[in-house]
């Protein structure tokens, strides 16, 4: 849109005042940092990383990513740590705001991409309500990271003609999922932060009517190099919500179109073997 056109044309403008030793008011760009490898950052991204002077960014951001930072840059972990409580939504809004207003170049610096899980709307709000010039660079969600690790075809003619993403926990006071939305046979369903409810969505998704047999997957730590990958059948599913093994984020693939992957040393839901001998059995 024209707007959005003109934020970029803001946020360039500032780097480029900047290089050239002018004043300049603070921005903060909301920065993907993708799945976990740096090679997988965008241009942009490495780009305004590299021009900060702050970077707000969260646990799950990889150490390699961080080393694009400027080494001169105030880096602040607003994550959890070793049992640390994370800062708050509004404690990291403030953060923002303040750090903008100090005449600041502040990267907001997220896992994945951040407008799909990574409360990038609350934080949006904030700098709207706060004058205070924003601009998005988009990241590698971990679905399509997975989907690209494992070559696994999310929508496909014969099996998925559409595309679900979907959230194991709602938000306080939300009633949660829509399962009989979400349980269609022509559907992919490309689910965050559901392994500890694995049990609960495997038997919502039966009871609104998809089969025993439907191809499910969980990827850990997609495109990092302890990825971790599980195949089997949707009654398989209950058995990852025990697996306290799994500290990384996984995401959990639904659909038909999830056994045209390629699964060859996947291990089985549980831990019981691999992925094909259990199929097999």
């Amino acid at each position: 849109t024209k707007g959005a056109a003109e934020v970029r044309r803001r946020a360039m403008k500032l780097l480029e005042a900047e290089r050239n030793g002018e004043a300049g008011k603070g921005f903060v760009w909301l920065v993907g940092a993708g799945p976990g490898a740096a090679d997988l950052l965008t241009l942009r991204a490495r780009r305004v990383l590299s021009e900060a002077d702050v970077v707000v960014f969260d646990s799950l951001v990889e150490p390699e990513v961080l080393d694009v930072v400027r080494r001169d840059a105030r880096r602040i972990d607003v994550g959890k740590r070793k049992g640390a409580a994370k800062a708050s939504q509004a404690e990291i809004n403030g953060i923002l705001v303040s750090e903008a207003r100090a005449g600041h170049r502040v990267v907001r610096l997220k896992a994945g991409d951040p407008m799909v899980y990574g409360r990038a709307g609350e934080e949006i709000a904030a700098l709207r309500e706060a004058e205070i010039d924003h601009a998005v660079v988009p990241g590698i969600t971990a679905a399509l990271g997975a989907a690209a690790e494992t070559a696994t075809p999310l929508t496909h003619r014969e099996h998925a003609s559409a595309l679900v993403f979907a959230t194991g926990h709602a938000a306080p006071g939300e009633d949660g999922l829509d399962w009989a939305q979400l349980a269609r046979s022509d559907a992919t369903i490309s689910l965050y932060m559901a392994r500890t409810v694995a049990d609960e969505v495997a038997g919502s998704l039966m009871a609104h009517g998809l089969t025993p047999d439907t191809p499910v997957a969980a990827i850990e730590n997609a495109c990092r190099p302890d990825q971790r990958r599980f195949f089997g059948r949707l009654d398989q599913l209950p058995a990852l919500a025990g697996q306290d093994d799994l500290t990384g984020p996984v995401v959990i693939f639904v659909g038909r179109a999830v056994a045209e992957g390629d699964w060859a040393g996947a291990e089985a839901f549980g831990g019981s073997g691999s992925a094909n001998a259990t199929l097999a059995a």
